[in-house]
């Protein structure tokens, strides 16, 4: 088992992992997914097992189902309790966004997982992650 800082979300069942610093819009993102049809998994922290040669992301059982939305507060949201990690977004600045990026990727628990840099507060943020989800993971 392994606890990462970041928040993640289930798109069409398929766990999203969003990474960044404290403000770099992680639960903005995860709202903005969360209100056209994604779940949360986990907020601030996510628990990543190894599970038939797969990660599974699920939350602490002290957060599960709860977003913190900045000038609201922490909230109920709609949730998943685990779903299988399939894609790793950092969130960056606009300017450090590639117009055509290579492949990355990043480890956990020695499975590698496909890794993506997107600016968190652009409007089609929502529409690139799930498009990512589409192709750049496709099994």
């Amino acid at each position: 088992m392994e606890l990462v800082y970041g928040t993640a979300v289930a798109v069409e069942g398929r766990a999203v992992l969003l990474r960044g610093p404290s403000g770099s819009g992680k639960s903005d993102l995860a709202l903005r997914l969360i209100e056209n049809g994604a779940q949360l998994v986990a907020d601030d922290q996510t628990r990543l097992v190894r599970e038939s040669g797969r990660l599974v992301a699920s939350a602490p059982d002290t957060i599960a189902g709860q977003l913190e939305v900045r000038g609201v507060g922490i909230v109920p949201v709609d949730n998943v309790r685990r779903a299988p990690l399939d894609l790793v977004i950092d969130m960056v600045p606009p300017e450090q966004v590639e117009r055509y990026p290579e492949a990355g990727s990043c480890t956990y628990l020695e499975i590698t997982v496909p890794l993506l840099a997107l600016s968190p507060f652009e409007a089609s943020t929502p529409a690139k992650v799930r498009l990512a989800l589409r192709h750049l993971t496709a099994r």
